[in-house]
């Protein structure tokens, strides 16, 4: 249930679907197994897991839901191997080459004879939505994946006005000012580790961790004009992150003392368990959101169509 990375996104239009109708299109896509012969499948699955009995769970009006892939696992290896075989058996057979469309065929027969034998991988990818402060929140290290999620909600509801979060200055020349100029926000602390890069296609790259970010060695990356990438930080004595210049939130870790103001819940009432995480967490990745927003000079609602 505790999210472990962020993409977020704003609407650019509020969003005023009810829970009712929501769950009324998430339930008309739910997400199906894979025939033999099928290649992948999407959809949704209980947004609480095994322990819960609907596609959308609601709480302090934010919508948790939760899409489910399936794909079958066809190393490309094996397949450029098996049509370089047909292609050689037909230029000994026939003594010509063959064309580009007839090793398209091969390629489309091959992967289908190995279908059925083929081991499938499951991935599911949670997300919640919070109408009130114009977001939507995905759980995911891939910002493909990411926008998969954002594709097959825009397919359930018709149309999705959702876009990324763009500061007037860049990511990484702000990430760099912080540790240049010493100008982070009050809630946030600088954690011991970073990404640098110098400019240039070909510049050079140095990572360090379990290092003072303020430290003379890292001034002196700083003074060579190498810029911030990646910056670990912690937000309100509450959670420690990974920032990287394109406003992904990595390696996500929620502290104890925030996680253990659920510890009075009954271990055995499962569902209530995970409905007060679920309450505790989106309320807090909202705060935090908006905070680490504040530092670029934006907010939610910044697109918001105003016409």
């Amino acid at each position: 249930m505790w999210f472990k990375n962020l993409y977020f996104f704003a609407f650019t239009r509020p969003f005023e679907w009810s829970e009712q109708d929501l769950e009324k299109h998430l339930s008309e896509h739910l997400f199906t197994p894979l025939g033999s012969t099928e290649i992948a499948h999407f959809g949704w699955v209980n947004a609480l897991g095994k322990h819960g009995d609907s596609v959308l769970h609601h709480a302090n009006g934010n919508f948790l839901i939760c899409a489910r892939k399936e794909e079958k696992i066809l190393p490309a290896p094996v397949i450029k191997d098996m049509v370089e075989e047909k292609v050689n058996l037909l230029e000994q057979e026939q003594g010509r080459g063959a064309t580009k469309k007839e090793k398209e065929q091969f390629k489309e027969d091959i992967i289908f004879e190995l279908l059925p034998r083929a081991f499938s991988r499951i991935t599911d990818t949670h997300a919640y939505i919070s109408p009130a402060n114009n977001i939507i929140v995905i759980n995911s290290s891939s910002r493909g994946k990411a926008e998969d999620l954002l594709a097959l909600l825009r397919k359930v509801l018709g149309t999705l006005p959702v876009t990324s979060f763009q500061p007037e200055v860049g990511v990484d020349e702000t990430m760099t000012d912080w540790l240049t100029e010493r100008n982070l926000g009050a809630n946030f602390q600088l954690g011991m580790e970073a990404e640098f890069n110098a400019l240039g296609d070909d510049g050079a790259v140095v990572r360090v961790k379990n290092q003072d970010l303020t430290s003379d060695e890292i001034n002196a990356h700083l003074d060579a004009d190498k810029y911030v990438v990646k910056v670990s930080l912690e937000w309100d004595e509450s959670l420690s992150f990974i920032l990287c210049d394109d406003l992904a939130v990595k390696r996500l870790k929620f502290y104890d003392v925030l996680q253990e103001q659920n510890d009075d819940i009954d271990s055995d009432d499962i569902l209530a368990k995970l409905d007060a995480d679920f309450a505790l967490m989106s309320g807090e990745l909202n705060r935090f959101i908006t905070d680490l927003l504040a530092e670029f000079s934006l907010k939610t609602t910044d697109y918001l169509d105003k016409d």
